[in-house]
């Protein structure tokens, strides 16, 4: 069935059936590989791209992120590092297809899922939807990428074989994915985008990724248990669905494991895209945060899930994997690429419940595959019973391996006459000319091979650790893997077939067979990983910790602001604000509203902590860094009324704020996870009083969640209710739905109130004078409810819990005091840090690691690289406590980090994070041209605690020399 698709060049260069998917006429498997060009050197495109073809890849998948090219609204860049044409073209040079991702949204991991920030400020926007507003941005964006995009679509000039609209729509909620889907589609073919338009579904939802907008094709990605047992049944019903549409199973993510690719092909899939298979970095401002972390978590810079190719260019093991699955389809040709899932349990007669899966394909021009999988964690013995071989074979499958069998497959597949009627062996490689062909079988420890030829034949050995059988026109061959051996078969016609076995860990390293039929075996990539002491002469220049860096005048607000309202998308910022309180009240603590991504407060010049609340608020106690309240810190007002009255207390407040990243993901656990959550902070609060309700709640116990409204109603006399500890009424009802009640009269002098549910497990529907509130629930347990609070009157509080026995309500506190004012905000990017980093210099001294920095302070650290490891560049791992660094290289942000230490340090994520890579292009080379230079901004980040830095180490990178066609690294 051809694609549904404008006749074109490009239409008619790709065919699809559900069971094959043709590029220029020919049925191909594509091995894909994520390969981002936004997250590697541009120097290293094309060595990057020359080592994923090398091991076995014959496609790539890359993602364009939005809001990499458009920095600010209106503001695009495609140049230097950002140079799409210059990718696309090199890997169409390279002879890599492409599955082009344009988004919008990519997730990724990437700082907002590639949504440019500014969206987030636009109100009454609904982003990833049928929505006008947000449809008209987004054709900003695609009037800018589908044009480059099409431009280098296969038959055009260039290799992309498919574009897809969105990314994992099914995991958000999308109110009319169909009507979203659809309005991307007529965007790409109104761009002339004539090759395949796919979405993929997260999570299995292919109608809530797809909408199923005709013309647009589902396709699935699938994060399992690699040794999930009943994996294949799930894969099944997706083929089988998409098949009744007349679609292949095209598998845009999976995990990297060539194990579960293996299982993937048995199920007939014609497109395996593991996830990240070339790793890479998150260089700038571009990291993200996301729920992996239970739920927060923050992005490292380095962005590596163990790959073939690591972040820096080196060669891993799974590498050897994916050239040998490369050369086992090859091996089978369009045979395999046209095959189709057969499930032949008759052809498994032993093994135990651990081996567990065993598929088939039945292959185009006859015979089978047959796959079997040991999920178990300990060795398995199978039979076979080939349907024409009257007899039952062992066969060793060890645990973890997913062994790829032929079965009564015809010669014919190779241009011979005859029948490979089984083999206890996988066939790796076949290799052909006029007059020999060569196949390769591999195994762990012995194999059998049987055929029967259509001719006559004279055969030997050259080995004793390979013997044949002759039962009339039936040959066995049998080996042990204990080296290579070879069975050499003479056949009538003069052709010389050659059947050669050996062990698998040489087959992994098999280079090639050349034309005389010798086999090549290389060496596995070795590397230095020896750390290097740099010759350095360190430098540092102390900041002030709480003043802003941008280099300009702050802007002043009425209140305090989100930063995305305000025109700031990436980096720090600063906000200042002044406070008040009466001259009897002293500061407990500050309270933070809905403040992310990090937040380092200051009580003028005095820190006090550093905290991550993940888009909520956070009560941060003055004493939690060990330090009373400095009463140099503030002054008497001597202005009577209002905050403080008579000798009232004035200070100011200074909070710095980093954009770590916005989310990727959306989740409701967290404010900050939010798609469209913006980052900074709304407000501060001077705490003079933290008071503890838990205590003397009354209580009424009912069996329903309706809420009756009388219940919360102040002025019902509730005098026979009991008296207990808020959630603490032991109830038979599971979940339980309670009322609870209680009073507090608010201070005279203070102006804000914030309900805080400490140790919530619970939903708690909050009422405050009759009024509702809104939920507190365990990962957003603070409410703000100043703005229903009298000064000097009575609060009455009301709560409609919802539990679950067996787990807490928790404490009740009620935060009061003096919410800040006069607030004023200043940001800086990578160019104002740099050029403040630049006028710091000056001021430097020499500095011996390790370097100390007491809590709160900051500093630059300066270094001169001399020597870029020839051109390769370097790993750099950091060893230190209870620091944060952001580090840039010639200019350039490289890395951020945040060594351990700290209850504030949320879980980091995605990739290493103690180390940073330095690419060797981004090194000056030239003869008496100053640069090189290391600029490390230091945070001491936890109160109570020295941080320290105890250095740096330097790992070597190597550059990979790739053989051209695709030999191995050397």
């Amino acid at each position: 069935m051809s694609m549904n698709m404008m006749e074109s060049d490009s239409a008619l260069s790709i065919q699809w059936a559900p069971d094959s998917f043709r590029i220029n006429g020919k049925p191909e498997i594509i091995l894909c590989a994520s390969l981002f060009y936004f997250r590697i050197a541009r120097a290293e495109w094309r060595s990057r791209m020359e080592q994923a073809k090398a091991f076995g890849y014959n496609a790539i998948d890359v993602y364009f992120p939005w809001n990499y090219h458009e920095k600010r609204e209106g503001e695009w860049d495609f140049s230097g590092e950002r140079d799409i044409e210059d990718f696309l073209k090199t890997a169409a040079e390279v002879g890599l297809w492409i599955i082009a991702r344009p988004g919008p949204y990519i997730c990724s991991e990437w700082d907002g899922g590639a949504l440019p920030a500014y969206l987030f400020a636009k109100e009454g926007m609904t982003l990833r939807d049928n929505d006008p507003a947000f449809l008209h941005e987004v054709s900003r964006w695609f009037d800018r990428i589908l044009p480059l995009i099409q431009r280098y679509e296969l038959g055009r000039g260039g290799t992309v074989i498919a574009v897809q609209l969105d990314n994992e729509l099914d995991f958000y909620d999308c109110s009319d994915p169909h009507g979203y889907i659809a309005a991307l589609r007529d965007m790409a073919l109104n761009h002339g985008i004539q090759v395949p338009l796919i979405a993929c579904a997260g999570q299995g939802g292919l109608r809530e990724a797809s909408g199923f907008a005709e013309g647009v094709v589902p396709t699935c990605n699938f994060y399992p248990n690699d040794l999930d047992p009943e994996f294949e049944q799930k894969v099944t019903a997706y083929k089988n669905e998409l098949a009744a549409r007349g679609l292949p199973l095209l598998v845009t993510e999976t995990n990297r494991s060539h194990f579960l690719l293996r299982r993937l092909l048995s199920c007939g899939t014609k497109l395996l895209g593991p996830y990240l298979q070339v790793s890479g970095t998150n260089f700038g401002f571009t990291n993200a945060t996301n729920n992996w972390g239970k739920p927060l978590a923050f992005m490292t810079s380095d962005y590596d899930f163990y790959g073939m190719v690591s972040p820096e260019g080196r060669i891993r093991d799974e590498a050897y994997e994916g050239r040998m699955l490369h050369r086992i389809i090859q091996a089978y040709g369009s045979s395999l690429a046209e095959g189709k899932p057969a499930l032949n349990l008759s052809m498994v007669v032993g093994g135990t419940k651990n081996t567990a899966v065993r598929q088939s394909l039945e292959l185009k021009q006859g015979g089978n595959l047959l796959f079997v999988t040991n999920v178990g964690n300990q060795t398995e013995e199978i039979s076979l019973r080939p349907g024409s071989v009257q007899k039952d074979i062992k066969r060793v499958c060890p645990a973890g391996e997913c062994a790829i069998l032929p079965i009564d497959v015809p010669l014919g597949t190779w241009g011979l006459s005859g029948t490979l009627l089984y083999a206890t062996a996988e066939l790796t490689d076949v290799k052909q000319t006029s007059s020999r062909t060569v196949m390769v079988f591999h195994t762990e420890r012995a194999g059998e091979i049987a055929i029967r030829l259509d001719e006559r034949y004279e055969a030997e050995t050259d080995t004793s650790n390979m013997w044949l059988t002759e039962e009339g026109d039936l040959l066995t061959i049998s080996f042990t893997a204990d080296c290579i051996s070879t069975c050499r078969i003479q056949l009538n016609g003069g052709h010389l077939l050659e059947l050669i076995g050996m062990k698998r860990t040489d087959a992994l390293l098999l280079e090639e067979i050349n034309e005389s039929g010798n086999i090549v075996v290389g060496d596995k990539k070795t590397y230095d990983l020896e750390p290097r002491t740099m010759e350095n002469a360190w430098s540092t220049s102390r900041i002030d910790p709480s003043a802003s860096m941008s280099g300009g005048s702050p802007i002043a607000l009425d209140k305090a602001d989100f930063l995305e309202n305000q025109g700031f998308y990436r980096g720090y910022a600063w906000y200042e604000a002044s406070y008040k309180y009466p001259a009897h009240e002293s500061l407990q603590g500050v309270l933070i509203r809905q403040g992310s991504d990090v937040v380092s407060l200051y009580n003028g010049l005095r820190y006090i902590d550093t905290v991550t609340p993940g888009g909520g608020s956070r009560y941060v106690p003055v004493s939690a860094s060990g330090n009373a309240y400095d009463a140099g810190n503030v002054e008497n007002t001597g202005k009577k009324g209002g905050n403080g009255g008579s000798g009232g207390r004035s200070g100011q407040f200074n909070a710095r704020v980093e954009i770590w990243g916005h989310t990727n993901f959306d989740d409701a656990r967290l404010p900050g996870l939010r798609l469209n959550a913006r980052k900074g902070l709304t407000g501060l609060t001077a705490v003079t009083d933290a008071k503890n309700i838990t205590s003397n709640w009354r209580v009424l116990r009912t069996n329903t969640r309706e809420l009756q409204a009388e219940l919360i109603d102040p002025g019902l006399d509730d005098r026979h209710w009991p008296l207990v500890s808020f959630g603490n009424w032991m109830s038979p009802d599971h979940p339980a739905f309670e009322y609870y009640r209680r009073s507090f009269r608010a201070g005279e002098d203070a102006d804000s109130w914030t309900l805080h549910f400490q140790g919530l497990q619970a939903v708690a529907r909050v009422f405050v004078n009759g009024m509702e509130i809104a939920n507190a629930n365990p990962f957003d347990p603070y409410l703000d409810i100043s703005a229903f609070v009298t000064p000097g009157e009575t609060v009455h509080i009301s709560v409609f819990l919802e539990r679950v026995l067996g787990l807490p309500a928790g404490n009740v506190l009620v935060y009061e005091g003096s919410a800040a004012a006069e607030w004023k905000l200043s940001a800086a990017e990578e160019p104002e840090l740099l050029r403040h980093a630049a006028g710091s210099r000056i001021e430097s001294v020499l500095t011996e690691m390790p370097l100390m920095l007491e809590p709160g302070e900051m500093c630059w650290l300066y270094g001169m690289l001399q020597d870029s490891n020839d051109g390769a560049g370097w790993r750099v791992f950091v060893r230190g406590s209870n620091m944060k660094l952001t580090i840039f290289f010639n200019g350039q942000l490289v890395g951020r980090l945040w060594t351990p230490g700290g209850e504030a340090r949320p879980v980091m994520t995605g990739g290493d994070p103690d180390s940073f890579y330095l690419p060797g292009a981004w090194f000056c080379e030239e003869e008496g041209k100053e640069g090189n230079e290391l600029t490390i901004m230091l945070e001491a980040v936890v109160a109570g605690a020295t941080s320290v830095l105890e250095g740096l180490a330097f790992i070597p990178t190597v550059t990979q020399i790739l053989k051209e066609k695709g030999g191995t690294a050397g």
